[in-house]
């Protein structure tokens, strides 16, 4: 049996890894700025995560929410504490789409609607609803496709009071990310966040807040969208929360009610998966992770904008798009293997950085050195 050929990739095989070092088979060292998508966000094998599995792995590894799982309240306390949302309730998932599909039906439950507003260029995950949701017609099956999903212009404020005005009291939930990822990182303003707050108090929509790759630290806040000073209805969370390990969650406001049976899974909140981000979560906390983020973030930010050739810089803390002009169209490709760089993208030409929260200024540095490099070079 061979696998089935859905992704294009790099012909390296990374065999080892350490905090933001990976090794290949061959032995060459690579700087990893991706994170395997903003997924390590305490660094690869973190001595602490480790351990934390480890000891977890030789108790129990797994066993369904039919039964008592004291480490889920240990996770839901320190996400609450973290996070400044402790009076928020708890449901755990295996991924970003499964979290943002939990999040949208959930929303549908409480006001008993079905339209959802989404904007250009969301990416919220490939399962039936978030994918519908999502603003790329070459993912969405035609088994997806429906009319209760409305696309606005990202950041239009205009469009989004016409889209309240004319369908009212019919808008089940609007869901945004606070910076776009795959979008090309574009952030949501202020004005426009507190506006989707505003009307969705207004008519009884429901905030969601997807914060799968921008959230949880990334940004020196620990959802992206708190930059904008409201609290969301519902935030989704997934890929930097188990460092690696296959875990998501909605974080609920409490005026939604649990009912036995409104949500399920059996995988989501499993003892191993708990232990992955329980260890994350003590790691941000004891090595001040987020204040780490931005400062190393905005390191970044404020040196890559002295680059001429570069079109653009955007982004906050250590979620970071580097806009191309096509002539430098390659970069990525050359920083990977001149420099021995992993870097993300957005199409065209968006280099994102989306490295662990706990890389350092001497990281930044060496990216810094390489990026200069491969510019004289093209």
């Amino acid at each position: 049996m061979d696998l089935f050929n859905v992704y294009p990739i790099n012909p390296i095989n990374i065999v080892k890894a350490k905090g933001s070092t990976v090794w290949d088979a061959a032995g060459n060292a690579y700087l990893d700025l991706y994170g395997g998508h903003a997924v390590i966000s305490i660094g690869h094998t973190h001595p602490h995560y480790v351990r934390r599995l480890t000891d977890q792995l030789n108790e129990i590894g797994f066993y369904s929410n039919s039964v008592e799982i004291p480490i889920q309240k240990e996770l839901a306390r320190l996400l609450g504490e973290l996070s400044g949302k402790s009076d928020y309730h708890l449901f755990l998932c295996n991924s970003g789409a499964e979290a943002n599909e939990n999040a949208l039906k959930l929303a549908s439950f409480y006001n008993k609607r079905k339209k959802v507003i989404s904007f250009t260029k969301a990416f919220h995950g490939r399962t039936s609803l978030a994918v519908a949701a999502t603003d790329n017609p070459n993912i969405v099956a035609p088994v997806n496709e429906t009319d209760n999903v409305v696309f606005l212009p990202f950041n239009d404020e205009e469009a989004l009071q016409q889209a309240f005005d004319s369908y009212g009291d019919e808008i089940s939930s609007v869901i945004i990310e606070g910076i776009q990822g795959v979008g090309g990182i574009q952030e949501a303003s202020v004005p426009f966040l507190r506006l989707i707050r505003s009307l969705c108090d207004q008519h009884n929509a429901v905030f969601i807040a997807d914060a799968v790759q921008c959230g949880y630290g990334r940004t020196g806040s620990f959802y992206s969208h708190d930059y904008a000073g409201i609290d969301a209805d519902i935030y989704t969370m997934a890929k930097g929360m188990g460092n690696g390990f296959p875990i998501g969650a909605i974080s609920i406001a409490p005026k939604f009610k649990a009912v036995f049976g409104m949500l399920g899974t059996t995988f989501g909140g499993n003892h191993l998966a708990c232990a992955a981000a329980v260890a994350v979560l003590e790691v941000i906390k004891q090595d001040n992770l987020l204040k780490n983020a931005e400062e190393v973030g905005q390191y970044l930010i404020t040196e890559l904008k002295k680059i001429d050739r570069i079109k653009e810089v955007r982004g906050r803390g250590l979620m970071i798009g580097i806009d191309l002009p096509e002539d430098l169209s390659t970069l990525k490709k050359e920083l990977l293997e001149k420099e021995k760089i992993f870097t993300g993208e957005a199409k065209p030409n968006v280099i994102r950085l989306l490295p662990a929260l706990n890389i350092t200024k001497a990281h930044a540095d060496q990216f810094l050195e390489a990026f200069d490099r491969r510019l004289k070079v093209l």
